[in-house]
Formats: structure tokens, sequence, C-alpha cells
């Protein structure tokens, strides 16, 4: 009877309508996993690689290749490098505020669903154990009509059977857990890529513009000091 019961079919039959609550938890779960997997894969980038070619471009004063580079690039980060191309004319406080604004915009979207993977697997053990504590008041409830006297054999397999859905419980759990810990991780590492990316446009976009500003007054003092340096040399 219980080597029927280590079946899938068994399973299901013998543990109660919970199970198929748990059955779709760890469905919901799933889901939640396959997406941020898909999510994370796609914004997978070199942060290096990606300001290096942009910083060429904004030392060129090429804001349009920039732009069409970070709208080509996949991802949060190449996001936040775009939004603060397109308001490169801004000052640099400004400018940081744009940065920072659509960091925090990205920030949903990164943690999207990984709540809900924490949930289910927090969810899970605790309707394992309300199936459990079902199952052993139905198991006692059937020995005490009996009389109270019933054989090791059905105990144990009414044991077993309410036993399951705890069992199905950390199955389902246990894992999600581990899947919620590594999300969270990625997540606080790509949040801080996109810190890092959105502080270095901030500075590669003003320090190119202030370079440009300044660029005819250091022409004038260059030229300046040579007829300087010539008058001098007469006198030694």
């Amino acid at each position: 009877m219980i080597l029927g019961l280590m079946e899938p079919s068994g399973l299901i039959e013998q543990g109660g309508p919970l199970v198929w609550v748990l059955l779709g938890l760890a469905f919901i779960g799933a889901v939640c996993v396959v997406e941020r997997l898909f999510f994370f894969h796609r914004a997978r980038i070199n942060v290096g690689d990606l300001l290096v070619g942009l910083s060429h471009h904004i030392r060129r004063r090429a804001f349009a290749e920039a732009l069409h580079e970070a709208a080509r690039a996949p991802g949060p980060v190449a996001r936040v490098a775009h939004a603060a191309l397109l308001r490169y004319y801004l000052p640099r406080a400004d400018l940081r505020d744009v940065v920072q604004e659509a960091g925090q915009l990205e920030v949903p979207r990164i943690e999207n669903n990984i709540r809900a993977i924490l949930g289910v697997s927090l969810l899970a053990p605790l309707v394992g154990m309300l199936g459990t504590l079902v199952g052993m008041l139905e198991t006692f409830q059937k020995v005490s009509e009996q009389g109270g006297f019933t054989g090791p054999a059905e105990l144990s397999a009414g044991v077993f059977t309410a036993l399951i859905t705890s069992v199905m419980g950390l199955t389902v759990a246990i894992p999600l857990y581990l899947f919620y810990l590594y999300f969270l991780g990625r997540a606080k590492r790509l949040v801080h890529r996109i810190e890092r990316a959105g502080i270095e446009m901030v500075n590669l976009i003003a320090d190119a513009r202030e370079e440009e500003e300044f660029a005819p007054f250091r022409g004038e003092v260059t030229a300046g000091k040579k007829p300087l340096k010539a008058k001098r040399e007469p006198a030694k």
C-alpha cells in the first residue's frame, strides 16, 4: 500500500485537496523562475565595454551615434545610459537627477516576480503542514470511530498519507527559496551596475561639455604664453 502511495498518482490521490494547492503553487513558482531567468539573460551586458564605446562618441560630440548604440544595447543599464544621452544638454545636477529617476524606474522591473518566488517558498511549507495536521486529525478520528483499536499497518498508512503534503510542501519550497536567493543577488548586482553606469554617464557628458566650453579659452592662454617666452630669450 505504501509503495502505491509513493507513485505520483498515489500522492495526488491520497494527499487530499491541498495537494492540488501545492501543485498550483509549484506551477506559479516555476513560471516566475523561468521568467526571471529569461529577464536576467537578456539583461546581461558588459558595462565596461558599453561605457567605453559610448565615451568615444561623447568625446567626439557624436551624441546621435551614442544614442543609437545605447538604444541598440539590451538591458536596463543601456536604457539608463540612453536616458542620460537624451538630456545631454542639461547641467550636471539636473542630469544626475535624470539618471537617478531612470534607475528608479528600472528597479521594479528588476525585482518583478522575485517577491512572488519568496511568497510561494514561504507559503508551500505552511500549506503542507496544514495538510499534515488535517490528515492526522482524520487518522485519529478513524481510530476513535473503531473504538481505539486499529492495526499498526493501518495506522502507519494513515500517518504516511498525512505526511505527504508536508513532503510536497518542502519539495516545492526548498528549490524556490534557493532561486529567490540567486535572483536577489543578481538583482542587487544589476542595480549596482545601473548606479555605476549612471554616474559614469553624467561625468562623461558633463566633462565633454566643459572641455568644449573651455577649449577657446585654453587656446587663447596658450597663444598668449608664447610671445612672453620670446621676449625673455634676448634678456638672457
